[in-house]
């Protein structure tokens, strides 16, 4: 017998507690999964904070989006479930992600997950690898991850993207990449049929249409790492680097890629939240709820 999910209360879920679909989290299209795991962080920590801050901050957004020009929300419904008791080895908190993922999709919803260290990507791609046999991951992030373990950690958050890609049916498109070591220089100039980054240093001439052509028709999972936006506006993440993406820029990638794509499920990851500094928080949620919306409600307004 599979027990229910445990949903989040009105007063604890994502976005604002009064939205009309409250009452009804079962029939919501798509899941919040909080799981704030922080084992192989290597810098600043914070990350098990992370979903936590991001819920709270979701209850002060706008539930009208301007740019789409309607509730977004009430088109799909948004459930949250509570946080679990994650294990404090990697790897089987990787599995029980998976499987908590799993279940959403069964339900035929669309899982959300709020990290958390990036390493969770690893686990909750799973049940998307086992589903689709042409799955492309949509990287945002300051750092490759493509290291084969870090600092003893096979399953780091330094190898986020090296362990997803040990999915022989996944292929990686990263953007805003300007932190890389020698040794994932040479994994990605030797698997670059399955792996191609635009670095940030060329985001000026950045063609959005060229960067999107490798997604089309193909189910997409949307993996945010906070820190791929620039430390200017993101410091409250465990490597703030500088010289990275704006906020528009990363959701216009996002919003293109629904536009060709298929988006089948994602993640928001490593936001280490800083004490006072609310505007972190509600970026992450900001963009939390923009993900959901573009791949659940599309991307521009009706007429």
């Amino acid at each position: 017998m599979v027990v229910p999910f445990d949903y989040l209360p009105a007063l604890e879920t994502f976005l604002d507690p009064d939205r009309k679909d409250i009452d009804h989290p079962e029939k919501a299209r798509a899941v919040i999964i909080p799981f704030g795991l922080e084992v192989s962080v290597s810098y600043g920590g914070g990350t098990r904070l992370g979903p936590a801050a991001i819920l709270k901050a979701s209850q002060q957004l706008e539930l009208f989006d301007d740019e789409l020009w309607r509730e977004a929300y009430s088109d799909y419904g948004i459930a949250a479930i509570r946080e679990p008791t994650i294990p404090n080895n990697v790897e089987a908190a990787l599995t029980a992600l998976a499987e908590l993922v799993g279940r959403v999709l069964a339900e035929g919803r669309f899982p959300l997950v709020l990290g958390g260290e990036h390493s969770l990507t690893a686990g909750a791609i799973r049940p998307f690898a086992d589903a689709h046999g042409d799955l492309v991951i949509l990287q945002i992030d300051a750092h490759a991850d493509l290291r084969n373990g870090y600092q003893g950690e096979h399953y780091s958050h330094a190898s986020a993207m090296r362990r997803a890609l040990d999915h022989p049916n996944v292929s990686v498109v990263s953007l805003g990449v300007r932190a890389i070591s020698a040794e994932e220089v040479t994994y990605y100039e030797a698997n670059r049929s399955r792996l191609i980054i635009h670095f940030a240093k060329d985001q000026e001439s950045w063609n959005i249409d060229e960067i999107i052509a490798p997604l089309k028709g193909r189910p997409v999972y949307v993996t945010f790492d906070v820190d791929g936006l620039d430390s200017a506006i993101m410091p409250a993440t465990g490597t703030p680097t500088p010289g990275g993406l704006s906020y528009w820029k990363s959701l216009e990638v996002i919003r293109r890629t629904a536009e060709v794509a298929t988006i089948v499920g994602a993640d928001v990851v490593e936001l280490a939240p800083i004490k006072g500094l609310h505007s972190c928080d509600y970026t992450a949620a900001a963009i939390a709820y923009k993900i959901l919306s573009y791949a659940l409600s599309g991307t521009g307004p009706r007429p």
